[in-house]
């Protein structure tokens, strides 16, 4: 015949602390607390504690979740699928041309005066036909902040921002953009760029 252990004297006298816990809330529900205060108070402790014994929280977002498996899916299968991009967009740099294939960039150095990250640098020199244009014109786009006042600052729209923003690159090296990689940036996204800013020249 085995005796009353240790543990079974530990186990039934946390049970009896427990039901006198449990009395003991069942009776502050039953008084008339001294104040309002009071009686919310205690309902609140038995409200936390009735919803985390029926696990309300976890129902309630099992529900959700199961509401929104029934509905069309809102992702994009990128990179197959893309969103829409707004006329606005800032993405990958490019110098524009002139529909004849001239470049557009007369080398005034509005925009490397005004590029608060210091990320351009312009060197221009006269052209035998009296003209000015660059010999240089680099972007560091480790620097870049794409805030647009470059663009902004240009009175030809020969820099601009364009709508690609897919460059990453595997070293800093290549995101140090000579005139020659803006100039094809600027023929490969023209079509895009001329449409962005019809649409965008009656807020500018």
């Amino acid at each position: 015949m085995g005796g009353y252990g240790t543990r079974d004297f530990a186990r039934t006298r946390r049970c009896n602390l427990l039901v006198c816990l449990l009395l003991v809330c069942l009776g502050a529900v039953g008084m008339r607390p001294a104040s309002a205060k009071g009686r919310k108070s205690i309902m609140a402790f038995l409200d936390r504690g009735v919803r985390g014994l029926l696990l309300t929280e976890l129902i309630s977002g099992m529900a959700l979740t199961l509401r929104y498996m029934f509905k069309p899916s809102v992702t994009v299968n990128y990179p197959y699928e893309k969103g829409p991009i707004s006329a606005r967009f800032r993405g990958e740099h490019a110098l524009r041309r002139y529909p004849n294939g001239e470049e557009r960039c007369i080398a005034c150095k509005l925009c490397e005066a005004i590029c608060p990250a210091l990320a351009i640098t312009i060197e221009a020199e006269p052209r035998d036909d009296g003209s000015r244009r660059t010999t240089r014109y680099d972007i560091d786009m480790t620097k870049c902040i794409y805030c647009g006042l470059c663009a902004e600052a240009c009175p030809v729209d020969a820099i601009v921002e364009g709508p690609n923003f897919e460059f990453a690159t595997e070293t800093r090296e290549e995101l140090f953009y000579n005139k020659e990689k803006l100039l094809s940036n600027g023929d490969r996204w023209e079509s895009e760029i001329a449409h962005n800013l019809v649409v965008d020249a009656p807020y500018r």
